[in-house]
């Protein structure tokens, strides 16, 4: 017999998914140059030189044993080790490889946290707006994720419905920063006042309720805009870190888990991460790509276009009339929508072949999410498109 809950997560498919499959479709009717596709993360600028440099390297020098192999259960030794030295020097705090935990992307990451701090039954909190994935991500583990409702104001953290939801229940926060929606940073503050929260809370419930960062975005943060490295504010905190975005490489699935070093058994719980790989059939991630991003551990792919990006719609759709927080960073925007149902605002949009995604399934509604990953002639292009479609269906705004 087939198991129910998955089969019942057949008719919940991501709204985002369903968007991108709508705008390929399109793009075969009319040129996909001709669809403003704002729906899926995809990175759009190409890897570093550097990285498929060092890749066609090691495939001429390196024995292919070294590179095809299997990895250590824990990650290739060498490339922990640098990760941890490349954490060391940017934020201060002293990574060892002891610390360091390879692994699938930042999902992979995160699926290994949260099966390291919780129970079934247990819960995790998450703030709105939040990626959408977050649900099965956590609920398939037993656990349960909860939505602390966003602050519209600056999508900062809404400590009083923050505080509210905490109970002897939860034993992690779940935050993004850099955010996916919304774009924005949690500024040193918010970062502190969360830390002091925690602190207090795991004395008064005689349990540590764990702080886990999901840090995708961590690198793409705009000019003038201060990104805090959460773990320094909070000792029992667990990074969790891809370089699908840094490196624009989201294809090859690799990132790691990097716990504080000041964390109470910080290192059992890496080794643990070997233990629960056993447990949900990943086991060491692909070789060769541990150690093509160790060689190019402090590098980027130029990411300066992300931020042009958003300075032309931000003007754009300020101009038109809408609401929106300046993103610090990311790929993404996440203006309130024109009328309050952000669903059939992105329906009507479509007629204007602009595919934006509504903020519903982000703990967001009335809002919307543009990812604006795309080729900047292309954004500029779209800027008539969503001037006509806000003049043709809102013209009383």
């Amino acid at each position: 017999m087939l198991v129910q809950k998955y089969k019942d997560m057949l008719s919940g498919k991501s709204v985002i998914r369903q968007l991108s499959e709508f705008a390929t479709a399109r793009g075969k009717e009319i040129g996909y140059e001709n669809v403003f596709d704002y729906s899926l993360g995809n990175p759009s600028v190409p890897v570093p030189q550097e990285f498929t440099d060092k890749m066609i390297e090691m495939l001429s020098t390196k024995a292919p044993s070294e590179l095809h192999g299997y990895s250590p259960s824990l990650g290739i030794t060498a490339v922990r080790e640098t990760i941890a030295a490349s954490l060391e020097r940017r934020f201060g705090l002293p990574y060892r490889k002891e610390h360091i935990f390879m692994a699938s992307g930042a999902a992979g990451a995160l699926a290994h946290a949260f099966r390291l701090v919780t129970e079934p039954g247990d819960e995790i909190l998450t703030f709105a707006p939040f990626f959408p994935e977050y649900n099965p991500y956590v609920n398939l583990t037993g656990a349960q994720l909860k939505i602390v409702p966003p602050n519209t104001e600056n999508f900062q953290i809404n400590f009083e419905a923050f505080e509210e939801m905490l109970s002897e229940k939860v034993m992690a926060i779940l935050v993004n920063t850099p955010n996916n929606p919304s774009g924005v940073v949690y500024s040193a503050e918010t970062l502190q006042r969360l830390a002091d929260i925690l602190k207090k809370k795991s004395e008064e419930y005689g349990h540590i309720i764990y702080l886990i960062s999901d840090e995708p975005y961590r690198e793409i943060v705009f000019e003038g805009v201060d990104a805090p490295c959460v773990s320094a504010f909070y000792d029992n905190s667990i990074m969790c870190y891809s370089f699908s975005k840094s490196l624009s490489l989201p294809g090859e699935r690799i990132g790691y888990v990097a716990i504080n070093p000041n964390c109470a058994d910080a290192e059992d719980m890496v080794n643990m991460c070997g233990q629960i790989s056993r447990g949900t059939g990943h086991n060491c991630p692909p070789s060769i790509i541990q150690l093509a991003v160790a060689e190019v551990i402090d590098m980027t792919a130029d990411l300066s276009v992300y931020e042009t990006n958003m300075n032309l719609l931000y003007n754009e759709l300020t101009a038109l009339g809408f609401t929106c927080v300046k993103p610090g960073g990311t790929f993404y925007i996440f203006p309130k929508a024109l009328e309050e149902d952000a669903k059939v605002f992105c329906e009507k949009a479509l007629k204007y072949d602009l595919v934006l995604v509504p903020g519903d399934s982000f703990g967001a509604p009335g809002y919307f999410r543009m990812a604006y990953c795309i080729d900047t002639e292309k954004v500029e292009r779209s800027l008539a498109a969503l001037r006509k479609f806000v003049t043709e269906e809102y013209p009383q705004r």
